[in-house]
């Protein structure tokens, strides 16, 4: 005959689980796994570096990176109503916004979860210190947002 403990025994067993799958689902790493991955097309030249960092930050943050190589990016600038001073080494997609240059996932998020009337957003030139532009001095920069009739306001700053 089976003790009480004994007779317990799968009961505690499936309990307990049941207590480790809810802690799987609820950990963070568990939680990002379960996030569909958003895509992003990345338009860039072939001999640029700073651009695989960039796409490799996105990577790790969960996006689903799309890599294209030209020579030349005139036509995808130009799509993205990319005012010149805004213009950098890469331009991407995501959403039905454009990204261009090194700008911070922290602000691609901000833009996708607020959703503004906006073109896109851009980080103009290649500061030193925005993501995938190392460098020993940080330089202070600013994310623009821009729409298409031409207006840039700061979405973000960077110090």
């Amino acid at each position: 005959m089976k003790s009480a403990f004994e007779k317990s025994l799968p009961r505690r067993r499936a309990l307990g689980l049941i207590g480790a799958g809810a802690l799987v689902l609820l950990s963070p790493a568990a939680r990002l796994s379960l996030k569909p991955a958003a895509e992003i097309k990345i338009y860039t030249s072939p001999y640029c570096g700073c651009c695989g960092s960039w796409t490799k930050i996105l990577r790790k943050h969960g996006y689903e990176a799309k890599v294209f190589k030209m020579n030349d990016l005139s036509r995808v600038k130009r799509q993205a109503k990319l005012p010149a001073n805004l213009e950098s080494c890469h331009t991407a997609v995501i959403d039905g916004y454009f990204v261009e240059g090194h700008v911070p996932v922290e602000a691609i998020e901000k833009m996708l979860a607020e959703r503004p009337r906006i073109v896109g957003i851009a980080v103009g030139g290649m500061p030193t210190g925005s993501p995938g532009m190392p460098g020993p001095d940080p330089e202070p920069y600013d994310v623009v947002a821009y729409t298409a009739a031409g207006r840039q306001d700061v979405y973000m700053s960077y110090r």
